[in-house]
């Protein structure tokens, strides 16, 4: 199995930039597609980004398109999810996700291996 480390969270302004990342271990990081995922309280966990095992096919929540945007470097066993003019609204325990799954996931449950998530909080 893979096991998944996320880092970068913090607190930020609305407006502001922040860039998390995700290191992974255990097994071919390039067989596997990732994802990004949040939940803030009281809510379900909501899809904010994937990505294929190439880093060729990206894909996003509608509710970040245009704001965020995803990437990896198989050779780091890294992704990273860049997130820009943040707003309020994006305040939220972000999770990275893998998963060996035909296509690219943008569904929860269709993702075997999460991390332990990190805590984003965008002040107004």
């Amino acid at each position: 199995q893979v096991q998944l480390v996320e880092s970068g969270g913090g607190l930020v302004q609305a407006g502001g930039s922040l860039r998390l990342s995700c290191a992974a271990s255990g097994r071919t990081f390039s067989n596997y597609v990732m994802g990004w995922f949040r939940q803030a309280p009281g809510k379900e966990r909501e899809f904010v980004a994937a990505i294929s095992r190439s880093g060729g096919n990206t894909y996003f929540g509608d509710s970040v398109e245009g704001r965020f945007t995803i990437s990896r470097d198989n050779a780091k066993n890294t992704v990273y999810l860049q997130m820009n003019s943040l707003k309020p609204e994006d305040t939220a325990v972000y999770y990275c996700a893998a998963d060996r799954a035909l296509g690219v996931p943008t569904i929860a449950s269709r993702y075997a291996y999460w991390g332990q998530g990190t805590q984003v909080t965008v002040s107004s």
